[in-house]
């Protein structure tokens, strides 16, 4: 018996060995095990961070100037429309680039026959594009609407006729209508034109004074129309320089969607203006 105790206690001591040499395995199984589901799961999960939202934007308005008020018409034009016109009366603006507007007027004088009077008036208002208040064009086609409203309820005016203007910008109207003032019977043109985000305003009136018979309102409305289609073509031609990104044309007609500085949205010369003498 006391031969065989220490054989038993080698073998004891060989089986705790043993053990102690498979721990060590298992525990470095099982790590290996865990890193890998680990990096699995980081690997299949969607990133926690949102991705940037995009600015807002706005459709940029098509012109960024206008022409000189006085000289949106050929020196012929003027002649023809205006007797002894002249160079023309620019009127007030705090900014050139937004908003402009020039007039001419002349009498014809004959004496003991009477004489005929012409008035002429341009106006030009630009519009930027604009964040909260939408597109240059849109901004502008709203203010074209007004325009032609305004012409078309003249205070003393009669007689009032509406017509489109064909090829002149992306939208145009003549109003025409007749007024009475003590100096005679007034006879006067509106056109309102809009090329993208410019809004064109032409006035034209013509009366014959001390005796002299009214002038041919259908001849007036002509000349109106003529001068309105040359003050459009300035408005491009005032954006066709090098590296103005603007359209070199008179533009096709263009609806507005639903709207770079802000160009105010206030009328040009009153529609008064447009009937003195």
């Amino acid at each position: 018996m006391q031969r065989r105790a220490p054989r038993a206690r080698a073998e004891r001591l060989s089986r705790v060995l043993v053990g102690a040499v498979a721990v060590p395995v298992i525990l470095a199984a099982a790590g290996c095990s865990s890193d890998s589901g680990s990096k699995d799961s980081a690997a299949g999960k969607p990133s926690a961070t949102p991705s940037a939202s995009p600015s807002p934007t706005v459709r940029e308005a098509a012109y960024a100037a206008l022409p000189e008020p006085c000289k949106v018409l050929a020196k012929g034009t003027l002649k023809d429309m205006v007797p002894d016109a002249g160079s023309g009366k620019e009127g007030a603006s705090g900014d050139a680039e937004t908003r402009g507007s020039c007039s001419w007027d002349g009498l014809d004088d004959n004496g003991v026959k009477g004489s005929q009077f012409r008035w002429l008036s341009v106006s030009l208002l630009r519009f930027d594009s604009d964040l909260t208040r939408g597109p240059g064009d849109e901004l502008a086609h709203e203010y074209y609407g007004k325009q032609v409203a305004d012409a078309q309820a003249a205070q003393g005016a009669k007689g009032v006729k509406s017509e489109p203007v064909a090829e002149t910008g992306d939208e145009a109207t003549l109003v025409r209508y007749e007024l009475a003032k003590k100096e005679g019977a007034f006879k006067q043109q509106t056109v309102v034109a809009r090329v993208e985000n410019v809004v064109v305003t032409l006035d034209y009136n013509g009366a014959g004074l001390a005796g002299d018979g009214a002038p041919d309102a259908g001849k007036l409305a002509a000349a109106a129309r003529k001068a309105a289609k040359e003050a459009v073509a300035a408005v491009a031609k005032a954006n066709a320089g090098p590296g103005t990104g603007a359209p070199s044309g008179t533009g096709s007609p263009s609806a507005p969607a639903s709207p770079s500085p802000s160009a105010p949205a206030s009328p040009s010369p009153s529609r008064a203006a447009a009937v003195q003498g």
